[in-house]
């Protein structure tokens, strides 16, 4: 990609950007911990369901999703992210859920439901996983950075990493629902903007269906199993995932959560169509691009067809959509060390404001560990989809069912979490038999032990585990600890 320096500007207006909500909000917004690390539970409609968009909607829905629709996919490759936004729906029952038990993390909910080795086990996958997720994001900041700047990609890691560690360590949650919002928007409108540009310099539409196969237009040409797959696989990752489980903790009601699992569908689903377009249109002018792989076809389609202001929007989306993905996955894993097992079992009587500090510290530590990773030139793909599975193959029957289930048992949980993991891995090693993915034979196996474990339990006569909400004397007393919610 040429370096222009208008492209240059936007982007670099954009880092800055997110530097000043970091300090902003820190200078007026952070008090206590609540405040850092669940947004005070006072964010808005918009800003949530922004947040869970941009936190989907990332550098595998960007640039990944031109390259799919370019590299056997086609039209249908838009299922890789309307798959997401159908999978907002179920979650839509589970947000109000989510919300009410007032808690900060996933493994908090099965500690009072199932106890402790429940909540441990459930920690360590998710930080483990968090952390390689954090470090794949900001490399594909950082290479996008480097392809703009055309410094180094170790130097622009370093700088991608600088700007995730400030604004995500000054602002905590609320800043990264603040500029989740923002980078929503960039995303949007920067692809927006491009995709008639770019369908109109390589010819228009004519041009494009004349030089591809029909098959490619076909938007079921995945096939249906692959499209279930896939939803139930979003509904998976997203119903035992940190990062957007956090978004529905931090929302201002019940109600809210809700609607903004509802409006998140929407919004994913209205920027689906544009990476895919651009993807193809690609195809028709240059079928050889990255030896028939296509794995630049956002970027290049891009440089060629669209004017440079444009140009900018779209590197500025990208690194929005890699961003967005990774601060929320470091904050994540830090508060999840803080809380899970820092606070529970090595200092239970830490003052509020040493866990603020103790989260921004482990936020440093954790995205200098990922940029030190990028650095050595490791491919994360493989470890990042298996690290994905395992972290919610294991928990998810745990969670969901710990939620909606109140009659759910004290041992459904661990052996739930112990067979969906090990399932996971199992499936794994086997090389996906039947094309189903790890993370769904492992939810689907976990899901299975959690029943069969309820019901050998009852027939035992073994009663209810604990509730996963707080009573109200519970609610009072933290409001009290961690200012009002």
């Amino acid at each position: 990609m040429n370096v222009h320096p208008l492209q240059l500007a936007i982007v670099i207006i954009y880092l800055g950007g997110m530097l000043l909500i970091g300090f902003l909000v820190n200078k007026y917004k952070i008090r206590t911990s609540s405040d850092y690390m669940v947004a005070g539970r006072s964010m808005g409609l918009l800003f949530i369901a922004a947040s869970l968009s941009a936190n989907n909607v990332g550098g595998g829905s960007t640039t990944g999703l031109a390259a799919k629709a370019f590299d056997g996919w086609g039209m249908s490759a838009a299922w890789y992210v309307l798959a997401a936004s159908i999978a907002m729906i179920p979650m839509a029952y589970f947000a109000p859920k989510i919300r009410k038990t007032l808690a900060v993390t996933i493994p908090e909910v099965l500690y009072r439901r199932f106890g402790a080795p429940s909540a441990l086990i459930t920690a360590v996958l998710n930080i483990a996983s968090l952390f390689c997720l954090t470090s794949s994001q900001i490399l594909a900041s950082a290479s996008v950075i480097s392809s703009l700047t055309g410094l180094s990609v170790n130097i622009s890691l370093f700088l991608a990493g600088g700007v995730i560690i400030f604004y995500t360590t000054m602002g905590g949650l609320m800043a990264d629902t603040i500029s989740d919002l923002i980078q929503y928007f960039i995303i949007f409108i920067g692809l927006a903007i491009t995709t008639p540009f770019v369908i109109e310099g390589v010819g228009g539409w004519h041009a494009i269906t004349s030089k591809i196969p029909p098959v490619d237009l076909d938007l079921n040409k995945i096939g249906v199993l692959m499209i279930l797959s896939l939803i139930f696989n979003y509904f998976c990752t997203f119903l035992s995932g940190p990062e957007m489980v956090s978004r529905f903790e931090a929302a201002d009601s019940e109600k809210t959560a809700r609607r903004a699992a509802l409006l998140s569908g929407l919004m994913m689903a209205a920027i689906a169509f544009f990476p895919t377009l651009i993807g193809l249109a690609a195809l028709s002018a240059n079928p050889g691009l990255d030896g028939g792989a296509g794995t630049t076809a956002l970027t290049w389609a891009t440089a060629n067809y669209a004017p440079k202001f444009v140009g900018g929007l779209v590197s500025a989306a990208i690194i929005a959509a890699t961003i967005s993905s990774a601060d929320s996955n470091l904050l994540a894993a830090s508060t999840m060390f803080v809380k899970d097992i820092y606070e529970r079992h090595i200092n239970p009587s830490i003052a509020d404001h040493k866990l603020i500090f103790i989260t921004r510290a482990c936020n440093v530590v954790i995205c200098l560990g990922s940029i030190f990773i990028g650095t050595l030139g490791v491919s994360l793909i493989t470890m990042n989809l298996f690290a994905f599975a395992l972290r919610s193959a294991g928990p998810f029957a745990a969670y969901a069912l710990g939620l909606a289930c109140p009659g759910a048992t004290r041992y459904t949980g661990i052996v739930s979490i112990i067979v969906g993991s090990i399932s996971a891995v199992i499936w794994q090693l086997a090389g996906e038999p039947f094309g189903l993915l790890p993370i769904v034979f492992g939810c689907v196996c976990g899901t299975l032990a959690f029943l069969l474990t309820w019901w050998i339990e009852k027939r035992m006569g073994h009663g209810p585990a604990p509730t996963a909400y707080l009573t109200p004397e519970q609610e009072r007393a933290l409001e009290e600890s961690h200012g009002k919610l």
